[in-house]
């Protein structure tokens, strides 16, 4: 049911003559106008179209879910005790303090330093310049090239655009610069290899190696890998997948990142992805989770031994004016004291993650759906037209049809490609779960009508 938002044709038209969104095409938006959303509670958001299910957490981040007085409360408290202060000038302030020790006494292995910056992005293209100094500092300047995959995502700076593996993200701005490589991501549907997914896997692992050994080892300095490329479209790794990409990097001496910006602070069942499945990265990238979205903010954990060159290597030229934003900080421990103290990460792995997997799989049967996959609070789900798998055609779109249909019917899940991705808040019930796989049922069904 829509509701009335005061000012709304106002803000429409604020919005249209000077607001760029990102990602967006503007053309298509705008002669149906903005959504405007105003307030949030739970799992749920309202405004002008009423209430709606969130299905992915807004953008796979707001874990603890919307409205959470307690990270309100911490927020406001710093704001008055000190609202900013940077971590420049041999200074910091105590919530930057905390929130270092605690990831650091978090995180797997020996991954206990922390160099605070503002979004995922800026944390990739963080680790991207930590990359390049300890070459040159360990006398290897020649390892300055990057490996990452096709489908994935890493951020949108020139840098880490070019880490990204999506057309759209590079096309339009002549991308990717030099040094970037990709390798083939192990997305066995779009190959029609989803009933040999472990082999096709290892087909990955294959032409990675040849794809290292091509370039030269001693000129490649890491490799970045989400452990489930998000963006890309939910692709899951198959059994040893990852293990053997992670066996390659050590064998030709490349640092291992594993880009955790979707899936830490809980999202699979874990505080970290890493390990859980044992992973072992030289650096690993945070954000999203890291405060729920509440307050922007990233965080690229690095291992001791890179951390001890650095720190001997003299002056460290890089950070960002909000670097360990005493605000920011506070947000995020509040944040993490509400997954801690109500068991979020646990609830995940045990009961509502395999809930919320059993629920999506109850569409692989749907004449609409070509394949579901997923694991804990993740998940996506593969449309086709009524022709079927072999009607498919570039640009279709039908993911982005079918969110628009879904959300016309309660529930706001993400469209990429022809298929639909879900990524609710953790605190989802598995009542709330139901309703929004009611929403994805009665809009899928609507593809075909």
């Amino acid at each position: 049911m829509s509701r009335k938002v005061p000012h709304l044709e106002e803000l429409r038209k604020m919005d249209r003559e000077h607001h760029l969104h990102p990602f967006t095409d503007h053309a298509a938006m705008h002669p149906s106008g903005t959504h405007i959303l105003t307030t949030g509670k739970g799992v749920y958001l309202e405004g002008e179209e009423g209430k709606l299910l969130d299905g992915l957490a807004g953008l796979w981040c707001v874990n603890v879910g919307y409205g959470r007085k307690e990270i309100v409360d911490a927020v406001a408290k710093q704001m008055q005790e000190l609202s900013f202060y940077p971590s420049f000038f041999n200074s910091t302030t105590e919530p930057a303090v905390r929130l270092a020790e605690r990831l650091g006494r978090l995180a797997p292995g020996d991954l206990n330093y922390s160099v605070f910056s503002n979004s995922g992005s800026e944390a990739n293209e963080t680790a991207l310049k930590i990359i390049r100094q300890y070459q040159i500092l360990k006398g290897k300047p020649n390892r300055m090239k990057i490996l990452t995959r096709d489908y994935a995502y890493h951020g949108v700076t020139l840098a880490t655009a070019s880490m990204t593996g999506l057309p759209n993200c590079q096309i339009p701005y002549g991308l990717p610069l030099p040094g970037f490589l990709h390798a083939p991501a192990p997305y066995a549907y779009a190959v029609g290899r989803e009933k040999d997914a472990e082999a096709y896997g290892q087909e990955c692992v294959a032409a990675t190696k040849k794809l290292i050994e091509k370039e030269g080892p001693e000129t490649i300095g890491a490799m970045f890998l989400e452990p489930v490329q998000g963006a890309g479209g939910v692709i899951v790794p198959p059994p040893g997948y990852l293990a053997a990409m992670r066996t390659l990097a050590r064998e030709y001496e490349i640092l291992f990142v594993a880009d955790e910006v979707i899936t830490a602070f809980g999202r699979l069942g874990a505080w970290f992805v890493s390990e859980m499945w044992d992973l072992k990265p030289d650096l690993m990238i945070l954000a999203k989770g890291l405060t729920s979205g509440y307050i922007s903010m990233g965080a690229t954990m690095v291992s001791q031994p890179i951390a001890d060159v650095l720190m001997k290597g003299g002056y460290f030229a890089h950070g960002f004016t909000y670097s360990g934003h005493p605000v920011a900080a506070a947000a995020a421990l509040a944040n993490m004291e509400i997954l801690e103290k109500e068991k979020l990460v646990e609830k995940t792995k045990d009961r509502v993650g395999p809930y919320f997997q059993r629920r999506l799989m109850e569409f692989s049967g749907h004449p609409a759906v070509g394949e579901v996959r997923g694991v804990g609070l993740i998940g996506a789900m593969e449309l086709l037209p009524k022709g079927g798998r072999k009607d498919l055609k570039p640009g279709m779109n039908l993911g982005i049809v079918g969110a628009a249909k879904v959300r016309s019917e309660g529930a706001i899940v993400r469209g990429i490609r022809d298929l639909l991705a879900f990524a609710p808040p953790l605190v989802i019930t598995e009542g709330e779960i139901d309703e929004m796989f009611a929403s994805v049922r009665r809009g899928i069904d609507k593809l075909w009508s």
